[in-house]
């Protein structure tokens, strides 16, 4: 059975990749798209790639139009606003996937510490499911509210989720260092992100207290939990920088372990391989030759795959690990159209198929 679908805010990046992949998902009747600023105008007036392809208009919201018209309904909407939506939303039977950070967080004091506020409706954060598919697969086949995770917070806990779960590593220490596009800032500018001030230019803009370390050291938590290790403390140090590319996320991150621990490239190979062998949107990424050796994000650009790969130091007893993906797709508009298709029982991998172009 088909479903009718309604993207809220669409006009902004994550909003307009979202619309796009859903215009081409062959079980869903994409017939609601809303935007304060753009309505009666064509989506293709924002987004002239889909010229000739969609003829939706935006429309001004309403919850009484989003029953009308859907069964589920993203909001592409900015942080702070969809917590005040969502009740609503789920009051008239809908189910809601946010790519807002609204409902990411599960502790109402660490959600005030990051985001700097008090939630309007923190009884939901224990009921929302965090919105990582490989991680959350059952919960979220179950939820009407899904929190479509950070795309930098994605690519962090990608990458380190196999090496935690198998217990190689110390988990007081992890750093990651992530390097991103210019559309993980939005469509609302700044001098930041003017042209040229931003071209040429690896700019460090949180090197501490970034939002999303509250996301990796949930799930993080989390994991640990799952293999009865809930008494060791995660600590992450999360920086990032902002690069000359409008899409991607590269991230690397620098993990230990115990010099009484017996690690080698083979015992690494099979933790991810454990961990990722059933995933389809997840790929190992250890070449001995060839130029893409290891992850880079100009090879996903555009698609819903996450690229892992890691690097043995023994010198230091240091593994790095790095993971690429495309912070507007497999970083938010992708992995909520996954978590639609968890729910729907739909298969998997519909309508996220395409395997990006090379060169990009």
């Amino acid at each position: 059975m088909d479903i009718n679908v309604g993207v809220i805010a669409a006009s902004g990046y994550a909003g307009g990749e979202t619309v796009r992949i859903l215009s081409f998902h062959p079980r869903v009747n994409l017939n609601y798209i809303t935007s304060r600023k753009l309505i009666a105008k064509y989506f293709h007036f924002v987004y002239p790639n889909l010229r000739n392809i969609s003829n939706l208009k935006f429309e001004e919201y309403s919850v009484e139009e989003a029953k009308k018209k859907c069964d589920i309904v993203f909001l592409a909407v900015p942080h702070g606003i969809s917590q005040k939506m969502v009740p609503e939303l789920l009051e008239v039977g809908l189910k809601v996937i946010d790519l807002s950070a609204d409902f990411r967080i599960k502790n109402e004091r660490i959600y005030q510490k990051y985001y700097k506020k008090k939630h309007v409706i923190p009884e939901l954060l224990k009921t929302a499911v965090y919105g990582l598919p490989e991680l959350h697969r059952n919960e979220i086949k179950s939820t009407n509210l899904v929190a479509v995770a950070g795309c930098q917070a994605s690519s962090a806990i990608y990458g380190l989720y196999p090496l935690i779960k198998e217990g190689l590593i110390q988990v007081s220490n992890i750093i990651v260092d992530s390097k991103t596009g210019s559309s993980g800032a939005g469509t609302i500018f700044n001098e930041s992100s003017h042209h040229p001030i931003r071209a040429n230019s690896i700019r460090p803009y949180k090197m501490t207290e970034h939002r999303h370390t509250a996301e990796i050291e949930q799930e993080f938590s989390l994991i640990l939990k799952s293999i009865g290790q809930e008494n060791k403390e995660v600590k992450v140090g999360f920086s990032a920088h902002a690069v000359n590319l409008v899409r991607g996320i590269l991230s690397t991150s620098h993990v230990f372990f115990d010099e009484s621990m017996e690690i080698n490239e083979r015992i690494l190979f099979k933790a991810y391989r454990t961990a990722y062998k059933n995933e389809p949107f997840m790929r190992l990424i250890i070449q001995k030759t060839g130029i893409f050796r290891l992850p880079d994000p100009k090879i996903i650009i555009g698609t819903n795959y996450c690229d892992v790969g890691f690097k043995l130091d023994n010198h230091m007893n240091r593994i790095v690990v790095l993971c690429a993906l495309d912070n507007l797709i497999k970083g938010t508009a992708g992995n909520a159209v996954q978590c639609m298709n968890i729910m729907c029982d739909f298969p998997e991998t519909t309508g996220l198929e395409f395997p990006g172009y090379f060169p990009s």
